[in-house]
C-alpha cells in the first residue's frame, strides 16, 4: 500500500483534509460555546518585556498551551536571550539547554546530543521538517525550541531524544512597524550583518524582510566561513477569520570543514588551538537552502481552529575534508585522510491540523485531529581520496610538528562509497485529546499513525531495495496542578527510526527486513511559575532503545536486533526576570548512560559516547540603568568519551563569558561580548577518537543596532 500522493509525487494540500477534519468533529463541536475569535491579536509591549522566560509553545502539543500545562520537558531560547549572549548557531545556544550536548559534526553541519542519542537531522522549522545536514543560522529566528524525549507522536519518525524547532520572524497584519539593522565585529576578522524590515502595510496585510551576510575568519588556521541569507514574508487578513501567510528563504554557507586534532595516550594531542590537521584550502563545504512556506489559519465562529501548512524545500550540499587519523605512538605521524560527499535533497511537506475545544457534561476537552503527507528525494554520491590516480592508495602521514597535508589527491569510488537515490513517502494520521478529568488533574492522551516508505537505489551495485514501515507512535501524561502555579507531571512517549536513517541513505540488503529501532521515555518531572516573569523546571527520566542492530557472532553476514543504550537523566532548569534589573536562564543536567547489549568489542554496560556525567550554565544580565547593563555566562561541561570504545576522554572544563550593553536611546544601541572571558585552553567538541576540536580562545565582538 502506498501513502495517498497525487501522481505518485505531490501530496494532497488543504482541501479534502479541511472537509474530512471538519465533518470528523463537527458534532463535538457544535457543542462548544458559541464565543467570537480574533485571530492571532498583536500585542504591542516594550522590548524586553519577556526576558529569558516563555510561558506558551505549540512544540510539543500542536495546540496554544502553556508549558505549566505539558507534561514534558521543554527549553526555549528566547530572541533576547540569543541577542544577548551573540549566539548566531545552534551549537553555542544548545549549550545552555539542559540535557543537549553538541558534538562536532565533522566540521560540516549542526550536531547535537539530546538525552544521549546524536543527531544530525532532528531539526524542525515553524513545526516543519528541515532535516539535512548543515549549518542553521537564528537571522531570522524569534526562538529556538527543545523538546526533549521521543516525540513520535507529534513529529512522527525520528526525534529518538528529542527535537529542536527554530520559530521564524513572520509578518503580521496590523503589527507595529520594525526597521532594524545590526552590525558584528570580532576578532579573527569576524564580520556580520543582521537586517529586519516590516514596515507599516495596512491592517489587512504586511510584509516583512530579514537577512544575514557573514564573512568571518576563525582561531583555527586556514579555516573560514561566507553566509549570506534572505527571508521574506507577507501575511493577509482574508476576513476577520482567516490569515493567510507564505515566505520563501534562500540560504548559502560556505566554509572549511574543519576536523580538528588527533589523540595521543587516551587524550587529545597537546599543540596550539589553531593547528590545522589535514588541508583546508581542499576542505571545502557549501550548502544552498531554497525553501518555501506557507500557512492558512481559520478559526470557525464555534471556537474551533484549523491550521493547513506547507513547506517546499531543495537542499544543494557538498563537503570535502582531508582530515587526520590516527597518531603514531612516539607522537611524531599523523595518518591523513580524505572524501568528499554530495547531498541533494527536494522536501514537500502539508501539514492539516483542527482543533476545537468541547465539553462531555463537566469535562473539558482540547482535541486535536491532524494530517501529514509528505515526500522527500535524496541523492548522495561520496568518493574516498586517493594520492594515485588510479587505484586507491593511501594518503600516508604527515609529521605531528607540521600537519599539513601538501601531497597529491584524487577522488574515486571505494567499494563502500554511496551512490544513491531514494524516494521516501510519509502519509500519516494523528489524534490527541486533553482532557481537564478534574479541578486540578489534566490527562493528555494521543497516536500517530505513520505509513512510511522508501525506494532505495544503490547506483554503484544496481541494487534496489523497498521498504514499508508502518508506525503507531502514543503518547500519554498526566498533569496534576495542586495550585495554579505548581504542576507535577508524569509522561510516556515513543518514537521509532527506520532502517533507511535519520538521512535516509542507510538501507542496505542486510538491514531492510529489520524492525525499526524503537525509543521509548518515561519522565516525571515539575514546573512552578514563581511569578508571572520567572519559571522553575525539574525532569527525571528514563530512555531506553529497543531494536538495535548488531553484526550475528554466529553469523557475521546477518544481524541481530538487540536492546540498544538506557539513559537516566535529571534536568533542572529556571528562566526570567529576578527582579525588574537582573534577568537569568540557568541550567543543570546529570546524565548516566550505557549499553544494555555487547556490540563486537563494545561490551554491555559501556558508558555511551558525547555524553557528560553533569553540565552546568548560567547567563544572567543585570541593568544598572535604563542605558547600562551587564551580562555573565558559565558553561561547564564534564568529561565525555569521544568514541564508544571509551579510550579516548575529552577533560572536563569550565567556560566564562560576559556582556556590557549600552542603550543610548530608543534608536541606537551597542553591545561587548567576550567569549572565554579567561583564555581557558579546553576542547569543545568530538566526533571521534581522532576528530577533536580545540574551543575558542578569548575572543571579543562588538555589535550596534540601528532602529528607525
Amino acid at each position: 500500500m502506498k501513502p495517498c500522493l497525487i501522481s505518485g509525487r505531490f501530496p494532497i494540500f488543504g482541501t479534502l483534509a479541511l472537509s474530512l477534519l471538519s465533518s470528523a468533529v463537527s458534532s463535538a463541536s457544535e457543542s462548544s460555546t458559541e464565543a467570537p475569535f480574533v485571530l492571532d491579536p498583536v500585542e504591542i509591549r516594550s522590548p524586553r518585556a519577556d526576558g529569558y522566560n516563555n510561558k506558551q509553545s505549540s512544540v510539543a502539543t500542536r495546540t496554544n498551551t502553556p508549558l505549566i500545562d505539558t507534561p514534558q520537558s521543554v527549553s526555549v531560547l528566547s530572541r533576547d536571550f540569543l541577542t544577548d549572549t551573540a549566539v548566531t548557531n545552534i551549537g553555542e545556544a544548545t549549550r545552555y539547554i539542559p540535557g543537549v550536548g553538541v558534538a562536532q559534526g565533522e566540521g560540516n553541519r549542526d550536531a547535537v546530543v539530546l538525552r544521549g542519542n546524536s543527531s544530525t537531522g532532528d531539526y524542525f522549522v515553524d513545526g516543519l521538517r528541515d532535516d539535512v545536514q548543515y549549518y542553521r543560522d537564528f537571522y531570522n529566528s524569534e526562538r529556538l525550541e527543545a523538546l526533549k524525549g521521543p516525540a513520535g507522536m507529534i513529529f512522527g519518525r525520528g526525534g529518538p531524544g528529542g527535537v529542536l524547532n527554530r520559530v521564524t520572524k513572520q509578518a503580521t497584519p496590523g503589527s507595529p512597524p520594525i526597521y532594524e539593522v545590526s552590525a558584528l565585529v570580532g576578532s579573527w576578522d569576524q564580520y556580520r550583518t543582521t537586517f529586519d524590515f516590516n514596515p507599516a502595510f495596512s491592517a489587512d496585510a504586511a510584509v516583512r524582510l530579514t537577512g544575514v551576510y557573514e564573512d568571518s575568519g576563525s582561531y583555527r588556521d586556514g579555516v573560514h566561513l561566507q553566509r549570506e541569507g534572505l527571508n521574506p514574508t507577507a501575511g493577509f487578513r482574508l476576513g476577520e477569520r482567516t490569515l493567510l501567510r507564505a515566505g520563501f528563504e534562500y540560504f548559502h554557507d560556505e566554509r572549511v570543514a574543519d576536523r580538528g586534532v588527533p589523540s595521543l595516550n587516551g587524550k587529545p594531542f597537546e599543540t596550539d588551538a589553531s593547528t590545522f590537521f589535514g588541508d583546508p584550502g581542499r576542505s571545502p563545504t557549501d550548502t544552498d537552502v531554497l525553501a518555501f512556506t506557507a500557512s492558512l489559519d481559520h478559526a470557525f465562529s464555534h471556537g474551533a481552529t484549523l491550521r493547513n501548512s506547507t513547506r517546499y524545500a531543495t537542499y544543494d550540499k557538498f563537503y570535502q575534508n582531508v582530515f587526520p587519523g590516527a597518531i603514531n605512538p612516539a607522537g611524531t605521524r599523523v595518518a591523513i585522510s580524505a572524501y568528499h560527499q554530495a547531498t541533494d535533497r527536494e522536501n514537500l511537506f502539508n501539514q492539516t491540523d483542527y482543533v476545537v475545544d468541547f465539553s462531555t457534561g463537566p469535562v473539558e476537552h482540547k482535541l486535536l485531529l491532524g494530517l501529514e503527507v509528505g515526500r522527500q528525494e535524496t541523492d548522495n554520491f561520496r568518493a574516498t581520496g586517493s594520492s594515485t590516480a588510479v587505484g586507491m592508495t593511501s594518503l600516508g602521514s604527515v609529521s605531528s610538528a607540521n600537519p599539513r597535508y601538501s601531497g597529491p589527491l584524487f577522488f574515486q569510488q571505494s567499494a563502500t562509497d554511496a551512490d544513491n537515490h531514494s524516494v521516501a513517502k510519509v502519509a500519516a494520521v494523528y489524534v490527541q485529546d486533553q482532557v481537564q478529568l478534574l479541578p486540578k488533574l489534566q490527562l493528555i492522551a494521543g497516536a500517530r499513525f505513520d505509513h512510511f516508505t522508501v525506494d532505495f537505489t544503490n547506483h554503484r551495485t544496481g541494487a534496489s531495495l523497498d521498504t514499508t514501515d508502518d508506525l503507531v507512535s502514543p503518547r500519554a501524561g498526566l498533569v496534576y496542578k495542586p495550585v495554579e502555579r505548581v504542576s507535577l507531571y508524569t509522561s510516556y512517549t515513543l518514537s521509532y527510526v527506520p532502517r533507511a536513517g535519520e538521512q535516509l541513505a542507510s538501507l542496505s540488503a542486510t538491514n531492510a527486513a529489520l524492525e525499526p529501532e524503537q525509543f521509548e521515555n518515561l519522565e516525571i518531572g515539575a514546573k512552578w511559575d514563581l511569578t508571572e516573569k520567572l519559571s522553575f523546571t525539574a525532569a527525571g527520566y528514563q530512555l531506553d532503545s529497543s531494536n538495535q542492530a548488531i553484526t550475528n557472532p554466529a553469523a557475521p553476514t546477518t544481524l541481530l536486533l538487540v536492546d540498544g543504550q538506557q539513559v537516566r537523566g535529571l534536568e533542572l532548569g529556571a528562566a526570567g526576570h529576578i527582579t525588574s534589573r537582573l534577568t537569568l536562564t540557568v541550567g543543570y543536567a546529570y546524565q548516566d548512560g550505557e549499553t544494555q547489549s555487547a556490540n563486537g568489542a563494545i561490551p554491555a554496560g559501556t558508558r555511551i559516547q558525547q555524553l557528560p556525567r553533569n553540565t552546568f550554565s548560567l547567563w544572567n544580565r543585570y541593568d544598572f540603568t535604563s542605558a547600562w547593563g551587564a551580562g555573565l555566562g558559565v558553561i561547564y561541561r564534564d568529561e565525555l568519551f569521544a568514541a564508544a570504545d571509551n579510550t579516548v576522554t575529552l577533560p572536563d572544563f569550565v567556560r566564562y563569558d560576559a556582556a556590557l550593553f549600552y542603550r543610548l536611546n530608543h534608536h541606537l544601541q551597542a553591545q561587548l561580548n567576550i567569549e572565554n572571558l579567561f583564555d581557558t585552553g579546553y576542547y569543545a567538541t568530538a566526533h571521534n577518537n581522532n576528530n577533536i576540536t580545540p574551543g575558542s580562545p578569548l575572543a571579543i565582538r562588538l555589535g550596534i543596532t540601528a532602529r528607525f
